[in-house]
């Protein structure tokens, strides 16, 4: 393998394609596949904490939710999808540390375009499960507020979790041009929505907030913490939030299965708070990473 890869134990990987596993270098769909001509395919990413995959049945809801909306058929059964991530997870004895790719794409096409009457064969299971520790370390992000404004429902409903992913690519592109790690994303009224691979919180007079999820991923990350807050008798509110609200937070975070929770330091070059990782956010943060390592679906090997 000629490019240096993150871990070096991600080169000898077995992946899921089809109902085989098949080494990394073997893994691989047809050109005629939905996903390559249009994007079409649903996704999850799920996370592995010693011998547990947290929110498991969370992570397969919302799969199936996103198929059936595209009409997917005929979808695979719910055990089969849960047994190819566990026969991926042992083929490669990953019980910790490691990430998985859930993908389901509408399937191989007869011949190439973009409508579905010429998906005949039915969807492809992708299980894509790597050595890959959370994509943002706990000392703190900077972003930058990206001109490229997150799809409404009026455009493409962001509770459908799709492999179309250029309308948050192109908000990635702003954060790399402007050297900062992600790109806060607007909706169409001006009021925050997400970052380009996040979903956001802040936290002001002790209170916790975060965007109404109508044009940005209602995330199960997202879901646990604001579950976390009510158990731990911490207010969280859902609302319409701006951009000004955000500089002015005394804390921003934002939570994912790739990144866990992570302390946004800076926003368009406004510090945040004290600019450093606040009080609200380690506590959520170590609250959470206690629940995933003992709440999780225990692996069956």
């Amino acid at each position: 393998m000629s490019a240096q890869l993150p871990d070096p134990r991600n080169a000898h990987i077995l992946v899921h394609v089809g109902g085989r596993l098949l080494p990394r270098e073997e893994a691989r769909v047809s050109v005629f596949d939905s996903s390559v001509q249009g994007g079409d395919a649903v996704w999850e990413g799920l996370r592995v904490y010693e011998g547990r995959i947290a929110r498991l049945e969370a992570h397969l809801d919302r799969l199936f939710a996103s198929a059936h909306a595209l009409a997917f058929s005929p979808l695979p059964g719910r055990d089969a999808v849960r047994n190819a991530v566990f026969e991926t997870l042992e083929a490669n004895n990953m019980r910790d540390g490691a990430h998985i790719r859930l993908t389901l794409t509408r399937g191989i096409k007869v011949t190439s375009g973009m409508n579905p009457r010429l998906n005949r064969s039915g969807p492809c299971l992708i299980v894509l499960a790597e050595w890959k520790p959370p994509v943002y370390g706990d000392t703190g992000i900077r972003l930058v507020t990206a001109s490229t404004r997150r799809n409404s429902p009026q455009c493409l409903d962001s509770k459908i979790h799709h492999n179309n992913l250029l309308n948050n690519i192109l908000a990635c592109i702003e954060a790399n041009v402007a050297g900062v790690d992600s790109a806060l994303m607007l909706d169409l009224n001006g009021f925050v929505s997400e970052t380009n691979d996040t979903n956001v919180f802040l936290v002001k007079d002790g209170v916790v907030m975060t965007p109404h999820a109508d044009s940005c991923l209602p995330g199960i990350t997202r879901d646990l913490v604001i579950e976390l807050c009510g158990e731990h008798g911490r207010t969280c509110v859902q609302r319409n939030i701006s951009l000004t609200e955000m500089y002015c937070a005394d804390e921003v975070f934002t939570t994912g299965t790739m990144g866990e929770l992570t302390p946004v330091l800076e926003i368009d070059g406004r510090r945040i708070g004290d600019g450093a990782p606040g009080p609200v956010t380690g506590e959520l943060s170590r609250v959470y990473g206690h629940w995933v390592r003992h709440n999780g679906e225990r692996l069956p090997f």
